[in-house]
């Protein structure tokens, strides 16, 4: 589904992602785990198209896209739920939902069944939700592109712990369906919901494991 291949990406001259490799399947939920500065958004978004790796190989459904745009990306399969939400202040929930809308498996009708809180807000605008609710309709906006492998960048962050408890659960229910998910967060504890976890420390994955729990050696 994702494979990564010796994956090195910085910035101004400087590494930050070092010789990283991993590979995805249908279904599978990958977590990566790091501390601030240790490299999850840069791969997130090499592996999306926002940054462009010095070296190294990203392959989807055995298609080399190292060099393709981000747009070509996500047409391709990639979908991406970034730190920091980034809806757009004057698009309804239902504008978002409606632009946002391929022909797939994910319907606005399931959307609105995962996260039903966004039933209740379709026509207030994105400045007017709350920081759950923008996570939730950033999740459900990047579901109806009909992604084959969803990137979700600390999905959890700056969350009511009842609203990070509902995303928590929800990724295994998209995974069930087929969707290969990659997930960065702060914290191993993350890798609960996980089929497979890794520890991102200094651009290098140092650690990686199933359930239950994290094994130390290099990855």
């Amino acid at each position: 589904m994702l494979t990564v291949e010796h994956l090195s990406a910085g910035y101004g001259g400087g590494t930050v992602l070092h010789n990283l490799s991993l590979h995805l399947t249908a279904g599978q939920v990958c977590t990566v785990a790091g501390v601030n500065g240790a490299g999850k958004s840069t791969l997130v978004h090499t592996i999306a198209g926002l940054h462009q790796p010095t070296s190294g190989r990203i392959m989807l459904d055995g298609r080399d896209i190292t060099r393709h745009s981000a747009a070509c990306r996500a047409r391709a399969g990639l979908g991406l739920v970034p730190q920091g939400r980034r809806v757009f202040a004057t698009l309804t929930v239902a504008e978002h939902l409606t632009i946002a809308a391929r022909p797939g498996p994910y319907t606005r009708d399931q959307i609105l069944e995962l996260f039903p809180a966004l039933a209740d807000r379709l026509g207030h605008r994105g400045s007017h939700l709350s920081g759950g609710e923008q996570q939730m309709l950033a999740i459900a906006r990047a579901l109806l592109t009909q992604p084959a492998v969803l990137l979700l960048d600390e999905p959890t962050e700056g969350l009511a712990a009842s609203l990070a408890a509902h995303i928590d659960t929800t990724i295994p229910t998209l995974a069930a369906a087929g969707t290969a998910i990659l997930r960065t967060a702060p914290d191993p504890a993350a890798a609960h919901t996980t089929t497979d976890a890794h520890v991102l420390h200094d651009g290098a994955l140092t650690h990686a494991t199933g359930p239950p729990g994290l094994r130390t050696g290099p990855s």
